[in-house]
């Protein structure tokens, strides 16, 4: 990967060229975007302008790349109206990086994904080496599916995130990246706009856009995996607070004397109940011979991962059984004060720990019920989220999208 430097402070704007100009034609863009091709009468009605203005600003959008006219409409009575559709040329990139792999593709307009591939790497490398992975495989998929050329690029990465600067801020599992400029490294690499954000965040907008969370306006999505964070969606955008830390729930103190957290505290949720938790505790029951299930995946591996502990369970091992009940009951307490707090429509529960499945989700479920009133959980849904690996890469692609297609460069989602 080329670095160079010294590198300035720079928002996405410096390679904004050929993104909406107006607020008008941002709301197109993006009613385009999630509704698909629309005739300019369905779109006079939708953003309640006259069919005119409509016309005037595809005839620009044209002209900027972005928008095409796709034929004529089905008739509704009179002179037939014009199809309108997103640039068959748009192309964005998702980079989707947690702590122990990543993945990336390739998405159109519309962010149906093109390509993607994932690759174990682990976070602790750098942020040379792992954006260079990143950057990579992503060339190999961009071959892979014919494309050249990027409108922009969604990066999220596991760790705290100034969002405005574009740089990951004292990250405490992600040593050497904190002030590093990933969104310029990238931009500068691929030649397009980029925006960074954490990974929770970015696996939040990618539920709400392709998953369990399309149509919920008010939801919550927890990622349990080497760490724990919730990403936040209030009337339908997504929250990042005043310095943009708003759902680190993972360094939520759960018990006074607990385990040392990552982050340097003792008894957060994170060191209790997240992916690392578990394999330690896992590794601790097989040494004292409480596990054979576990006792013997240790030998043959010489570790331990939050996965074995599931493999143990579907062996029918007690021990690993309980490791996922008190990992669920932690998660549970705390979930349950945000539902009093926040009261959402709905919780989707992703990340890689949740390959441990319904186990996991049962005692989450079974304790945020019960220690939640019950006008806030009659009609609350916690449900396990369907994406998987392309769940960060559409909603990486999407971040992106925000921005290229909204009139305020720093704008995104």
């Amino acid at each position: 990967m080329r670095i160079e430097g010294p590198w300035k402070d720079a928002t996405v704007r410096h390679s904004l060229a050929g993104r909406a100009e107006s607020v008008l034609q941002a709301r197109l863009l993006a009613e385009l975007r999630d509704e698909g091709p629309l005739s300019k009468a369905q779109l006079a009605d939708a953003l309640q302008v006259s069919r005119t203005t409509v016309g005037a600003e595809v005839i620009r959008l044209g002209e900027l790349g972005l928008a095409v006219e796709a034929g004529p409409a089905a008739s509704r009575g009179g002179r037939r109206s014009t199809l309108v559709d997103l640039s068959p040329d748009i192309r964005f990139a998702g980079i989707a990086i947690g702590a122990t792999g990543l993945s990336v593709g390739v998405t159109d307009g519309r962010l149906t994904t093109l390509g993607v591939r994932s690759r174990e790497c682990d976070i602790k490398q750098g942020p040379e080496v792992v954006l260079a992975l990143a950057l990579e495989t992503l060339r190999a998929v961009m071959s892979e599916v014919g494309v050249t050329r990027l409108s922009g690029a969604g990066v999220g990465v596991p760790g705290p995130v100034d969002f405005h600067r574009g740089v990951p801020v004292s990250p405490p599992i992600m040593p050497g990246w904190d002030g590093y400029p990933v969104r310029d490294a990238v931009s500068r690499d691929l030649g397009c706009p980029v925006v960074l954000d954490n990974d929770v965040n970015v696996l939040t907008v990618g539920e709400q856009h392709a998953g369990v969370a399309r149509n919920a306006r008010d939801f919550l999505y927890v990622k349990i995996g080497t760490g724990i964070g919730c990403g936040i969606v209030v009337d339908g955008e997504l929250y990042r607070g005043v310095d943009g830390c708003a759902g680190d729930i993972g360094h939520i103190r759960v018990d006074d004397f607990g385990p040392t957290c990552a982050c340097g505290n003792t008894g957060c949720l994170e060191a209790f109940a997240g992916g690392s938790a578990l394999a330690r505790d896992a590794t601790a029951a097989a040494r004292a011979g409480r596990s054979e299930p576990l006792a013997a995946m240790l030998a043959e591996q010489g570790g331990l991962t939050a996965a074995d502990v599931g493999r143990a369970v579907a062996a029918g091992d007690p021990v690993a059984v309980q490791l996922i009940r008190d990992s669920g009951r932690r998660v549970g307490q705390v979930l349950a004060s945000l539902v009093s707090f926040f009261n959402p429509g709905l919780i989707v529960i992703g990340g890689g720990v949740t390959g441990l499945g319904h186990a996991l989700l049962a005692e989450i479920r079974g304790v945020t019920y019960r220690r939640s009133l019950p006008l806030a959980t009659g009609n609350l849904p916690i449900v396990l989220s369907e994406l998987g690996p392309e769940g960060g890469v559409v909603g990486a692609a999407r971040l992106i999208s925000g921005a290229v297609y909204s009139s305020d460069p720093t704008r995104s989602a």
